[in-house]
């Protein structure tokens, strides 16, 4: 749109913010969750929480009102619609792997949006992304070696 900026003062900049911050912790909780009550792997959980806890800690670089004061569900063109019947995963590991592609996708975006402020912050999102690519290959290689048993 001619005019409009794309800078942290900007609301659709806290809006991407927001969503994909919410995403990449929404992931990896749910990764987390198979890495602690699936897989038994304390290891693996530790690894979830700390790219969660890291990610959040990177989230205090924008204002939390301003995040927030963004945030409009009702009103999102992309917001899901409720079908009765909605798509499945068909296995653990679909699960697991479709989680873990939407923690790198939120934190490749969280990167690209930070890189119009700041180059550093881009480098923060950039490095937790590169974590959480080890951290898929890692669960998935623990979930296929307990099928193999």
């Amino acid at each position: 749109m001619p005019g409009t900026t794309h800078r942290m003062d900007s609301p659709s900049f806290f809006r991407v913010l927001d969503a994909n911050l919410n995403r990449a912790r929404e992931g990896l909780r749910v990764c987390e969750e198979v890495a602690r009550m699936v897989l038994d792997d304390s290891a693996l959980t530790r690894c979830c929480q700390r790219l969660r806890y890291d990610l959040s800690r990177s989230a205090v670089l924008f204002p939390r009102h301003r995040l927030l004061q963004r945030r409009d569900p009702r009103r999102d063109v992309g917001r899901p619609q409720i079908r009765k019947k909605s798509s499945t995963h068909r296995n653990l590991r679909d699960l697991l792997f479709a989680n873990s592609q939407r923690v790198q996708e939120a934190l490749r975006v969280l990167e690209e949006f930070s890189r119009l402020d700041s180059v550093q912050w881009s480098q923060r999102f950039a490095s937790l992304r590169f974590r959480a690519y080890t951290l898929e290959q890692d669960l998935l290689r623990k979930l296929s070696s307990l099928r193999d048993r």
